[in-house]
């Protein structure tokens, strides 16, 4: 995947989510240089997409995931760049949750691995969808499209 917004986003999520569960502190002080670089990496890429450095064409990169709608419903994604971000924070928490499962995975019962792996197939989708959709935000506002913010 190119890097985009959303998937710079993405990341710094991942890393968040690692500090919060890691004690180690080795660990901790290699994921916070890459919480710094990544932080500075978003702020370079904002500042030349709206400078007109970063080609507009490459401020997306669409995960067009193929799969059956009808029984892997995912609700639609909205909202600000901020409101966006907020809500793949939530989905890569719940990814993280789920994905410790199947670490375990000869301890889940037979009924529940089916819903553990649904789960992940279904929350991935909706990650995908909070980065593609943070990604077109920032075409918007590149484009000078007006976005309105709820209240």
């Amino acid at each position: 995947m190119a890097e985009t917004l959303g998937s710079l986003c993405d990341k710094l999520t991942i890393i968040k989510l690692k500090q919060w569960h890691s004690e180690d502190e080795i660990r901790l002080n290699s994921l916070a240089i890459q919480e710094k670089q990544l932080q500075e990496e978003i702020n370079e890429f904002v500042n030349a997409a709206i400078s007109g450095k970063n080609p507009r064409e490459k401020l997306t990169f669409a995960s067009n995931k193929v799969y059956k709608e009808e029984s892997n419903f995912v609700p639609d994604v909205t909202g600000s760049i901020g409101e966006v971000f907020s809500q793949l924070a939530e989905v890569n928490c719940k990814l993280w949750h789920e994905q410790e499962k199947v670490y375990d995975f000869e301890n889940v019962t037979f009924k529940e691995k089916n819903i553990v792996v649904k789960q992940l197939a279904v929350l991935n989708l909706d990650r995908n969808k909070c980065i593609d959709e943070i990604d077109k935000n920032l075409l918007g506002l590149v484009n000078g499209n007006v976005i309105t913010f709820r209240e």
